[in-house]
């Protein structure tokens, strides 16, 4: 009897792990998750495979993930071996019209590409898209603030309109869209660089989904930043509006489009360190969660039903500056 009962304690924790992702698996069934895809999780090899096995997952777990993304440590990059200058006013990137060609190369025709190639390792799943195609987004200028003054900070755009029906299409097909944030105006014809944060929260709500998911390199808000490393694991939206004057500047839009987000009809936002492997699973299958959710008015938070997410890491300020423009 000895070796059937080895046998059952080693396979027992993965069935432990397993049934406790089922209450999860039932609540998300059918649902439409909208992840933004940044940070580490960009732009490290391990990571990127990590993240494409997430969303492959998603998927076959039944739910509908759509991925957004930017691309500011490639365009950087790629502007440099332009000869171009990245300069940055308001925490938007200056985006000039060689500029502008530049950021549609690299989102639709580099990082685009790779992310799609990672998802369809694992099936015929990932279509790539930009704004422009089928309306999905459309796009007004949008000028800088800076003490108190409207600047021009070239082709950066703000989605005025969206239109879900191509992406509506892909999902009922069992696709995965992967969606560039670059977005066409009707106003002049231009093509303008949206920030990927606002785009994806902007699409979540405009999908009715269930959940954004933003992926940072932060392990979320911190709670007393420097005094405490300690995340908050659940706020409410008049919670999180309180504490926006006090965020990093790259953690603004994030978490101004978690705000968004909840406001109009997402059930809940999620700010997950995408340093961490299969972050994504962890989150949104297991009872421990590992980022800052954040939840419509009105809900009561029970700081025990998700973990608390007090894990240490040292960073340097009250979140990210990392870019996506």
């Amino acid at each position: 009897m000895s070796e059937p009962t080895a046998r059952k304690h080693t396979a027992l924790p993965k069935a432990r792990i397993l049934i406790e992702a089922l209450p999860w698996l039932t609540r998300h069934h059918g649902k439409t998750v909208v992840i933004k895809f940044g940070g580490n999780a960009m732009v490290d090899d391990e990571l990127k495979a990590a993240f494409a096995q997430d969303v492959v997952f998603l998927r076959h777990a039944g739910l509908r993930p759509v991925v957004v993304h930017g691309g500011g440590p490639q365009i950087s990059a790629q502007l440099d071996r332009h000869g171009l200058v990245s300069e940055f006013k308001a925490g938007l990137r200056v985006t000039t019209d060689d500029a502008m060609d530049v950021v549609r190369m690299v989102l639709a025709g580099q990082v685009q590409r790779e992310l799609v190639g990672l998802l369809n390792r694992h099936g015929p799943l990932a279509v790539g898209m930009t704004g422009e195609d089928a309306h999905l987004m459309s796009a007004t200028k949008h000028f800088a603030e800076i003490d108190g003054e409207q600047v021009d900070i070239g082709r950066v755009g703000q989605i005025t309109e969206i239109d879900t029906g191509a992406v509506q299409a892909l999902l009922d097909d069992g696709r995965i869209p992967v969606v560039s944030s670059i977005a066409r105006s009707a106003d002049d014809g231009h093509v303008y660089n949206v920030n990927a944060d606002t785009a994806a929260a902007a699409l979540a709500v405009a999908l009715g989904a269930e959940t954004l998911v933003v992926l940072t390199d932060v392990e979320g808000l911190y709670a007393d930043w420097p005094n405490s490393d300690d995340v908050i694991s659940k706020l409410t939206a008049s919670q999180l509006e309180k504490l926006l004057p006090e965020l990093a500047s790259g953690m603004v839009p994030k978490m101004e489009g978690c705000l968004y987000a909840v406001r109009h009809g997402v059930t809940t936002a999620r700010v997950l360190d995408g340093r961490v492997p299969h972050a994504i699973l962890l989150e949104i299958f297991t009872d421990e969660g590992i980022g800052t959710m954040v939840l419509p008015d009105g809900t009561v938070i029970d700081q025990q039903d998700k973990g608390s997410k007090g894990d240490k890491g040292h960073q340097d300020n009250q979140g990210d500056e990392g870019e996506d423009q």
